[in-house]
């Protein structure tokens, strides 16, 4: 049962987010986010409450002799509108993850499966982009390394937008690959697979860093493909000692990779610390929030058969050249569907 309290609640923080952004005080940024934030459970609000009135006003017409006929007929009408106008209100009303407005670091890794994997990996970069494009965001690769067939090795691209990570941190998993490879002439079907990891970028806030446990290298660095040799000494290694991770940038100027750098090992760190609190929650939850265990194998694109499978949600789709076209709604609909689906059986429960 939906409590009104709360709807009132709700309400009341709206109209004074309103109020204080039209006097023009306080944090405006932050005011102007909780005040997008809200106003699509508040237009839900609305709707609800207004669907209530109208039943009440036609249950009182029934008593009016005049009017009772008119009230019979619309009646069973709203009836039948009040359970879709609760879930929408319940949708609306579900916890939202605070990184869900986020811009978002894609990280793809080669799996099992040698050249054939690397040559995968980039189709998946590839499909990323191709999405990224149709959506209106921004995707800037920060580090990315070849195989001799042009395969990748690893890649690093930083993607900006609306609801960047919303839409793609159900991605994080293991892709799984099945195809003829180009390089195979008997013609046999290869299974090889690539990681995807969707780390939600860090913001300053989040995440400080002890300058004491850095370490900073400096590297030569080559060119695209050995072409170009850059021969200053332009590239950066970070290396966090507590936790181990390493970051390197190899762009044109060692100030940019500084700061770029730095940038993905927050994004890293920020991560880690997501992880642990989403474990820690899971624990004694049904739903794992977010993006789940990332060595979970989540999808298959079978190329023979010309079909994507997502195995969290058995969903196949046979429009395989579509979805590595960039195509990603359908799938990304649907599993932030059953997400929502899974958070509201949690709450019911």
């Amino acid at each position: 049962m939906i409590s009104l309290d709360r709807l009132a609640q709700i309400t009341q923080r709206f109209q004074f987010l309103e109020a204080k952004m039209a006097e023009g005080g306080g944090d405006i940024a932050a005011l102007g986010r909780e005040y997008s934030e809200l106003r699509p459970v508040v237009d839900q609000i609305d709707a609800y409450r207004q669907l209530l009135d109208d039943m009440a006003e036609a249950e009182a017409m029934l008593r009016d002799p005049e009017m009772r006929a008119l009230a019979e007929e619309e009646l069973p009408v709203l009836k039948a509108r009040l359970p879709q106008a609760e879930k929408a209100l319940q949708l609306a009303l579900l916890p939202k993850d605070a990184a869900d407005a986020r811009p978002a670091m894609i990280e793809i890794r080669p799996g099992t499966g040698g050249d054939e994997a690397a040559l995968f990996a980039g189709d998946l970069l590839r499909m990323y982009q191709r999405y990224a494009e149709a959506r209106g965001w921004s995707f800037q690769i920060l580090e990315m390394q070849h195989t001799e067939l042009g395969g990748i090795k690893e890649v690093t691209a930083h993607v900006k937008g609306e609801g960047v990570f919303a839409r793609l941190k159900f991605e994080s998993g293991v892709h799984r690959v099945q195809r003829v490879p180009e390089t195979e002439s008997g013609g046999r079907i290869h299974t090889s697979a690539a990681t995807v990891a969707v780390l939600p970028e860090a913001e300053d806030v989040d995440i400080q860093i002890d300058a004491n446990d850095l370490r900073i290298d400096t590297m030569r660095s080559s060119g695209a493909g050995g072409q170009h040799v850059n021969t200053t000494d332009s590239a950066v290694r970070i290396t966090h000692i507590p936790s181990g991770i390493v970051v390197t940038s190899s762009e044109k100027s060692q100030h940019q990779n500084r700061a770029i750098a730095m940038q993905v090992l927050k994004t890293r760190l920020y991560d880690m610390e997501r992880q642990r609190i989403d474990s820690e929650r899971a624990a004694n939850r049904k739903s794992q929030v977010g993006s789940g265990d990332r060595s979970e194998r989540i999808r298959t694109y079978n190329f023979p058969q010309g079909r994507m499978t997502d195995h969290r949600i058995n969903l196949t789709l046979y429009k395989l050249d579509q979805i590595l076209q960039g195509d990603l709604d359908e799938v990304i609909d649907a599993l932030i569907a059953d997400h929502q689906a899974a958070l509201l059986a949690e709450m019911d429960g």
